[in-house]
């Protein structure tokens, strides 16, 4: 297999670069990643000892491959290189402990007073608050209508918030 070098540059060259930027890549760089897939092709050798039976197929997947090079340096060059000062000054995402503590607090206060309610309207929230149903669903389960669903699901949503503000002070 013989190929030219040159005659691939102005056979191929241009659908390179517009193949690069319809991956989003600029003219500029497209047209400096096309040069750079050549010069793989050039350095792969001379034509009759190159590995490479279909040239513009190499050139193609060079020239992707250069792109997707480039996109990972530009991530890389992205990250920032902290000291440990800085990194100790980075905020915690997990919880404090009085945070969790009053967390928990909360939810003992909200499962007691869910435990105060009759057991038809501890049902009804259950099934809409924790079960993700919809008033429609819950009316039909417990065979009452949509309206008293709803009464039944907002006093045990009262119910629970008086508890907590009870506990509050």
């Amino acid at each position: 297999m013989s190929w030219d070098l040159h005659t691939l540059f102005v056979r191929h060259s241009k659908e390179i670069a517009n193949a690069l930027r319809r991956r989003g890549v600029s003219p500029d760089n497209a047209a400096d990643l096309t040069q750079e897939a050549f010069l793989r092709l050039l350095a792969a050798g001379r034509p009759d000892q190159a590995k490479c039976d279909n040239p513009r197929a190499f050139l193609f997947r060079a020239s992707r491959n250069l792109h997707i090079d480039q996109i990972r340096r530009e991530r890389q060059a992205r990250r920032v290189a902290l000291t440990d000062a800085e990194f100790e000054a980075i905020p915690d995402d997990m919880p404090s402990p009085e945070t969790t503590v009053f967390d928990r607090q909360r939810l003992a206060i909200s499962t007691a007073a869910l435990q105060e309610l009759p057991e038809r309207t501890r049902r009804a929230f259950e099934m809409h608050h924790l079960g993700e149903k919809g008033i429609a669903a819950v009316a039909q389960e417990l065979g009452v209508s949509t309206t008293r669903a709803w009464v039944l699901i907002r006093g045990a949503y009262r119910h629970v918030r008086d508890r907590l503000r009870e506990a509050e002070g």
